[in-house]
């Protein structure tokens, strides 16, 4: 039987665990020199990154990554069925050797530690049902008829935004309409739409130090003035709000999973909260970020699920529970504001991507959804306990770990060592991409330490991830 003609240069491509260089990086450089080499020709068909992870024991996350950059450098395409292939009109200049540091030839690149070990806020991709949502995006496509090819309807797909509704009331205790459910392009343009509704430039906001960058950010973009209120082992204090910033028109927080720290707001502050929020005549946006992932004890509550005086805009993301490319977040709205958000969304887009929505509608009403997060629970559980005991046994007295009750990092605290964000500095030589816990504070400092996302750390790899950053940080 003939093989096809990369196959002999495949059999010989191997990646080294150990090296410092991430895994996509590796695949990256050693298929761009075959490229440039002529070894894989003009034209040549390369094998489906599906294929790829399988004979290189790589997730397809890795190999995924490889290809996007390649693609986005002119070196390879994607033919739809037909697979993806070098590309045929290859130039010099395409191919020219590039410098230390120089960036990819494209008008977009993924930051190089896109899927570094320890990066936070990223979901396991090698859990993703890729099958089970290919199959359910087929028929969504075959369903396809004249009146979905026009503009969608800037609020959402209506099944999507039914099923997100039922969701919510089983998941979160939740009890919204459809009406009040808006489809959101992620966490931050359900941000922009709060923001937009309920202040004006040089309105003041409580917002959590630390707190999330991107949104604080985000809020300060927007002109107004933030309102930094200290976070203990309770959750955001209310009563420092109230006295130093009595003017607020709207809070910002991370109730079910304090971001950074991860605590939860207690009971008597969110009462606190949401009584401030109907005597202040003000709104409270509960950025509910990754509730659906808590290991120890109950999960806390979505704050909107007391809402008694509907003066919480819940905002949830798939970003986490799926994939970040997916782009698709929620916005559920008190009911007073359904009509103007109505009227934003109209002004802002003409609506999401159609095919992406439908595919999610029909994962979630067929119970793929419910049942691939009760899959993460229990991996991520397994993934973070043995990274955390990893790290405990290779640092011993010099590491404090915070038992993780929930979320996608571990905060660890290493006593003597630099400053966490030169110890990021060191980490990053070893392929590692943990982030400083400093750089999430503004004005109430939260210490040092580390920032450790586990989801793409397995098991039995984690004693040697230990040893990376042992070796790094010393």
């Amino acid at each position: 039987m003939n093989q096809p003609p990369h196959a002999a240069l495949l059999s010989t491509l191997t990646l080294e665990a150990a090296s410092a260089l991430p895994l996509q990086e590796q695949l990256y450089q050693r298929l761009r020199e075959a490229i440039a080499q002529g070894r894989l020709a003009p034209g040549e068909r390369l094998p489906s990154t599906r294929s790829l992870a399988a004979q290189l024991n790589v997730s397809r996350g890795t190999v995924d990554a490889a290809y996007g950059r390649l693609a986005g450098e002119g070196c390879i395409l994607g033919r739809g069925a037909a697979g993806t292939a070098v590309a045929p009109d290859l130039t010099p200049a395409t191919l020219a050797p590039r410098s230390a540091g120089a960036s990819p030839v494209s008008t977009f690149a993924l930051p190089d530690d896109f899927l570094w070990p320890f990066r936070g806020g990223m979901p396991a991709l090698d859990l993703f049902p890729r099958t089970q949502w290919a199959s359910l995006a087929v028929q969504a496509a075959r369903r396809l008829d004249a009146s979905r090819l026009c503009y969608p309807d800037p609020r959402g797909l209506p099944e999507l935004r039914s099923a997100i509704a039922a969701y919510l009331q089983v998941s979160r205790g939740i009890a919204c309409d459809p009406a009040q459910v808006f489809v959101t392009a992620g966490y931050q343009a359900a941000l922009q739409l709060v923001v937009g509704l309920v202040t004006q430039p040089g309105d003041e906001a409580w917002f959590e130090d630390p707190g999330y960058r991107f949104a604080r950010r985000a809020l300060l973009g927007a002109g107004l003035r933030l309102g930094m209120v200290p976070v203990d082992a309770s959750g955001l204090d209310i009563a420092y709000a109230k006295r130093h910033h009595p003017a607020a028109r709207l809070a910002v927080v991370t109730p079910g999973h304090q971001s950074p720290l991860g605590m939860p707001l207690a009971p008597p502050r969110r009462k606190a909260l949401l009584d401030w929020a109907d005597s202040a005549d003000a709104w409270v946006l509960e950025d509910d970020y990754d509730s659906e992932f808590h290991y120890a004890g109950r999960k806390p509550a979505a704050l909107k699920s007391v809402d008694r005086h509907d003066r919480v805009f819940y905002a949830g993301s798939f970003s986490k529970t799926l994939f970040p490319g997916l782009r698709l977040g929620c916005l559920v709205v008190p009911s007073a504001w359904i009509d103007a958000a109505t009227a934003a969304s109209e002004l802002s887009h003409r609506g999401h991507a159609l095919l992406d929505q439908a595919t999610l509608a029909a994962f979630m009403a067929d119970g793929h959804y419910a049942r691939h997060l009760r899959r993460m629970r229990l991996r991520y559980a397994e993934r973070s306990t043995a990274l955390a005991a990893a790290l405990q046994q290779r640092f011993g007295r010099h590491i404090e770990l915070a038992a993780p009750e929930g979320g996608l990092t571990l905060l660890a605290r290493f006593p003597g060592h630099a400053a966490d964000t030169e110890l990021v500095k060191q980490a990053r030589s070893e392929g590692l991409a943990p982030s400083a816990l400093s750089a999430h504070a503004t004005t109430h400092a939260a210490g040092q330490g580390l920032l450790i996302g586990f989801t793409q750390v397995l098991p039995d790899k984690a004693p040697e991830m230990a040893a990376r950053l042992k070796k790094a940080i010393g």
